[in-house]
């Protein structure tokens, strides 16, 4: 059986706040495989990008920690690597592609010096070669006129073609794992599915491996092999795509993909299209997470032990952590 490529087990990751100290992940297990796409949902709030920022080293200590548990890259356990080891493998066998291009892209440097620059540290290539490596890189994700808009600041390109830079800079040195933290945010629909056709493309071409972050089911559906629903910083769902969007176990989950609308879908009456679906109320501060079940005070299914107990994932191939599905099951 193939060895995962990037295993986290148990992970925790605390944060020094004005309200004390609080838990942002809360005992994390995930494995990304040679190759696949792992698709981590969930609403803002809910430790995604936490859990991104951990596997990069790059939660900010003081005021955060990893608390516990481990990263492993390839076998490797990187979780308390020193910074020399962590800049190595950042660029040339991990990369992140950022939320917002626009704040992550200097502003001051044109779109090939930036892309050159990871090609000049990991790849100790010459100013030249490596300027020339980055109008390619452009090329392949599918820029128009990449020896011209190698030139652009950032200000001077569309949130598509910026979003294509990111990318170009986070494939340079043909990383094995590629982490996509929300990579379509505040792009409209049709470079939306641009964005994931290129991902697509060049997860085929390179052979990377994907951990798409996202709080949209619908990218879920188009990207993912696997799946891992999160909320309050713990993982509540995983298992394949196919059986979580077919058979969804957990309330939240279900929530997450009654939300998707629907088209084609019959208007009521007086010709209205009936309401979008919505789950009631807000992921809680998780200073104030006490006993029991995060999702309880949410979730249409809670009863006395939800508030009580905290349910824990079980070990299935499509896992949930919910005591009302395990009434449901008996």
């Amino acid at each position: 059986m193939t060895e995962p490529l990037l295993s986290i087990r148990d992970l925790k990751v605390e944060f020094s706040t004005r309200n004390g100290r609080v838990t942002a992940l809360d005992g994390i297990d995930l494995d990304l495989m040679p190759g696949e796409t792992l698709g981590i949902v969930g609403e803002s709030g809910c430790g995604k990008s936490i859990t991104a920022l951990a596997t990069m080293g790059l939660i900010p200590d003081p005021p955060g920690r990893i608390a516990g548990g481990r990263i492993l890259f390839d076998g490797e356990d990187i979780t308390h690597a020193d910074a020399r080891r962590l800049r190595s493998l950042r660029g040339a066998d991990i990369s992140m592609i950022f939320q917002e291009p626009m704040t992550s892209l200097n502003p001051v440097f044109t779109a090939g010096d930036q892309i050159a620059e990871a090609i000049i540290l990991h790849q100790q290539l010459g100013r030249a070669e490596a300027n020339r490596k980055a109008v390619e890189l452009l090329r392949t994700v599918g820029i128009p006129e990449p020896e011209r808009r190698a030139r652009s600041f950032p200000h001077e390109l569309s949130g598509g073609m910026r979003q294509r830079v990111m990318i170009a800079m986070a494939i340079s040195c043909r990383p094995r794992v590629l982490i996509a933290d929300e990579p379509t945010t505040a792009l409209d629909v049709t470079v939306q599915a641009q964005i994931f056709d290129l991902m697509r493309d060049i997860q085929k071409e390179f052979g990377v491996a994907i951990m798409l972050i996202t709080h949209d089911m619908g990218a879920i559906a188009e990207m993912a092999d696997r799946v891992a629903v999160m909320y309050a910083g713990r993982i509540v769902e995983k298992g394949s795509a196919d059986a979580i969007l077919d058979n969804p176990l957990h309330p939240y989950t279900r929530g997450l993909i009654d939300c998707i609308p629907v088209l084609g879908k019959a208007a009521g009456e007086q010709g209205r299209m009936p309401p979008l679906a919505e789950i009631p109320g807000v992921v809680p501060p998780l200073h104030l997470l006490g006993q029991g079940c995060a999702f309880a005070d949410r979730c249409p299914l809670a009863f006395d032990r939800c508030r009580i107990e905290t349910p824990i994932l079980d070990g299935r191939s499509h896992g949930v952590a919910c005591f009302a599905t395990e009434m449901e099951a008996v």
